[in-house]
């Protein structure tokens, strides 16, 4: 495949990746969604869009995100050298807000009142607010009852932003249930609402519309990197749940001649209801309006999902990455609970910096490939700040001590 023409074959007008993606919706949401895809495709090519959306980057959440050396913790582990592109620095605290800021405008452009989300980790959720605060919108988040326990900071966050946080009680009360919910408020909604999918999921055109706001995360680390060391990285990585960080970061390198490794969560182990390692364990299916990989039953409904990060415990993944995956361009690897803490813990105490859990698997990855190689340099999407997971983790991992190199 030439990646240097993807962008302009991926996906196509049916919003497909190969045989993914596409939309398997009731035919009044299909006309919501369209009425979406006329509204970006009309304003992403537009001057006066990029150039705003370029000054709200600039000046409202702090980009562009500088790439960092982790200087000690490489020394820790040998002769490779870890790089962070430093999304955790981004506005509050996590890539999230790259589309939520984009979804808000294109909300704003349309005439839309309200903006309507599911979220997991909270991240979404409160870049959702944050942007519904910035357009003067109204907002409601969905979020599951355990999710809100475990992210209490992010929800307090939420509604200090003045957004509705609808607690979601059914199933597991995770992050599958709060789309389910936030889908059927949309349903009744849509002719006032959009509803702003937190990730590389959903139909069309939100996998595609999603992944372009978040390209600015790999176009970003491609030059600062280049800058710093005069070379290209020898490998990049990214946690993947949905996959919206790890697809921005990917997208700058897609041409390259660059290892690309998108690290899905093992959990407890490879039993199905103790991971959410969709790539590595599911198979073709139809979830939330899409088809892609999807982990399922023996009778073929999605099946329970689990990991220590809330933004990571989802049935499906993007189709684009099931269509990278298959591509052979993406490799697909896992980290689980252990190692994710591991790396946490390492982070925080050899560099001062102290990751969410989500981006603590693509770290426990990166301190994998580093051990195993000679030389090189990986460098890894830091995709949030772990303000949100501090009480969990010493509430169940204590300090770390017994986790550090």
């Amino acid at each position: 495949m030439d990646y240097k023409t993807y962008f302009h074959n991926y996906p196509n007008h049916e919003g497909r990746f190969g045989e993914y993606g596409g939309v398997y919706l009731p035919d009044d949401l299909k006309k919501a969604f369209e009425e979406i895809d006329y509204a970006y495709q009309t304003i992403c090519r537009s001057s006066q869009f990029i150039n705003e959306l370029r000054r709200i980057r600039k000046e409202f959440q702090g980009r562009p995100t500088p790439v960092y050396h982790c200087n000690r913790l490489s020394r820790k582990i040998g002769a490779c050298q870890i790089y962070l592109k430093r999304e955790d620095l981004n506005h509050t605290g996590a890539h999230k807000l790259n589309h939520c800021m984009g979804e808000g405008l294109l909300a704003h452009f349309m005439g839309k009142k309200r903006l309507i989300a599911e979220t997991g980790a909270g991240q979404h959720g409160v870049a959702l607010a944050t942007a519904a605060a910035y357009f003067g919108l109204e907002c409601e988040i969905h979020m599951g009852e355990v999710d809100i326990v475990k992210q209490a900071p992010n929800v307090a966050r939420m509604k200090v932003l003045g957004a509705k946080v609808v607690p979601v009680s059914f199933g597991l009360k995770t992050l599958k249930e709060a789309v389910d919910s936030a889908f059927d408020s949309y349903l009744k909604s849509y002719k006032e609402s959009i509803y702003c999918i937190g990730s590389v999921v959903g139909p069309h055109p939100f996998p595609m519309m999603v992944r372009d706001f978040q390209m600015c995360i790999g176009i970003e680390a491609r030059e600062q990197f280049l800058e710093m060391t005069g070379l290209l990285p020898d490998a990049i990585c990214a946690c993947v749940g949905g996959g919206s960080n790890s697809a921005g970061m990917f997208s700058g390198f897609l041409a390259d001649p660059v290892e690309i490794y998108g690290v899905e969560p093992l959990g407890r182990g490879t039993n199905l209801g103790d991971h959410a390692a969709t790539i590595t364990y599911g198979k073709k299916g139809v979830l939330h309006g899409f088809e892609s990989l999807l982990l399922q039953d023996a009778e073929g409904n999605p099946a329970p999902v689990y990991s220590n990060a809330s933004g990571l415990d989802y049935p499906a993944v993007g189709p684009e990455h099931a269509f990278w995956a298959k591509e052979k361009r993406v490799n697909y690897v896992t980290a689980s609970d252990e190692e994710a803490i591991a790396a946490f813990f390492n982070l925080s105490r050899y560099e001062g910096i102290i990751p969410a859990i989500e981006s603590s698997h693509a770290i426990a990855y990166a301190m994998r490939w580093a051990k195993q190689h000679r030389s090189g340099a990986i460098l890894v999407n830091c995709s949030g700040r772990g303000d949100k997971d501090i009480d969990y983790v010493i509430e169940k991992y204590g300090t770390g001590e017994n986790y550090l190199l």
